[in-house]
């Protein structure tokens, strides 16, 4: 192995790099850390001598890629490297973006499952309201023996099935394509939606899924229903969402991701008492971190032999 291909972490924030400290062994090949934030101009100057970049959550345009001379690899932590860069641009520069799937299928899942309960028994809001200083029991739902529509039975989907079986639901499911080792009832989608009393989007955001979830695919739900997205923002469009849980069609929604992320401060979505929301974190435990950062290591290597 020759280690002649310099590689750059370029956004290793606070919370990773202990994490990234622990994973890189010494028969790794090197790889330099910066932990400071920097614009996204500073990127030829601070990619000035390497071949490999691992890029977390920061964007990439190609007009600024194009500068940096040495650079031939893009490792990006995650599966939603679209988001930052623009892959078919960046290969016309002899440049290869690599991604990393699979990593935090049960911390994803779980995370969901986290947003399903509190959905069903309003526990942000109570949270809210008793740090307030009102004392308001309310009245939750029971999910034993109620119905959970996965939509995209992926790693995830499959796990979110995995874990509602066990607390007792009844799980139906729609995937794009039908694969061995789903396990759960396949649906059509309207079906889908009309049965379920828990919907979960779990489905990965391309150009034949984005909006996935229309104005009229939302009207479709159950009466009362629970939603839950973990996935991506723009599967859905948020605005009917929003009617929809003003109407209370939607009895409550946990929601991960969003369409404008950050999620602006006066936002519709915290304005609404029927919504709990968390800062797109769903893949963020120890064990998904970990695994996350030796599989980009592992790619560094793969590139350096």
């Amino acid at each position: 192995m020759h280690n002649s291909m310099r590689s750059l972490f370029i956004d290793c924030n606070h919370q990773l790099a202990p994490v990234f400290a622990r994973v890189h062994r010494t028969d790794d090949p090197p790889i330099d850390v910066n932990t400071q934030s920097f614009r996204t101009e500073d990127l030829p100057r601070l990619l000035d001598g390497y071949a490999i970049a691992i890029d977390d959550h920061s964007a990439m345009p190609t007009s600024i890629v194009a500068q940096c001379r040495s650079l031939k690899h893009i490792v990006f932590l995650g599966t939603g490297a679209a988001s930052y860069m623009n892959l078919a641009e960046l290969k016309e520069f002899g440049i290869t973006v690599h991604t990393i799937r699979g990593y935090g299928d049960t911390a994803v899942a779980e995370h969901t499952i986290a947003l399903m309960f509190a959905a069903a028994r309003d526990v942000a809001k109570m949270d809210r309201t008793l740090r307030a200083g009102t004392w308001k029991p309310l009245e939750g739902t029971q999910l034993l023996g109620k119905t959970l529509g996965i939509i995209g039975l992926g790693g995830i989907g499959r796990e979110v099935a995995r874990i509602a079986k066990g607390i007792g639901m009844e799980v139906i499911g729609w995937n794009r394509t039908p694969h061995a080792d789903i396990t759960v009832p396949l649906v059509g989608i309207d079906d889908l939606l009309a049965r379920s009393d828990v919907v979960s989007l779990n489905l990965t955001l391309g150009e034949e899924t984005r909006n996935f979830l229309n104005a009229e695919r939302i009207a479709r739900m159950k009466k009362g229903a629970i939603f839950v997205n973990t996935a991506r923002g723009a599967l859905l469009d948020e605005n009917a969402l929003i009617a929809a849980l003003k109407a209370g069609h939607i009895a409550h929604a946990g929601l991960d991701v969003f369409q404008t992320e950050p999620l602006p401060a006066n936002h519709a979505l915290t304005q609404i008492d029927n919504v709990t929301i968390t800062a797109h974190s769903a893949f963020r435990t120890l064990e998904a971190s970990m695994t996350l950062l030796r599989r980009a290591i592992d790619i560094v290597k793969t590139i350096n032999i």
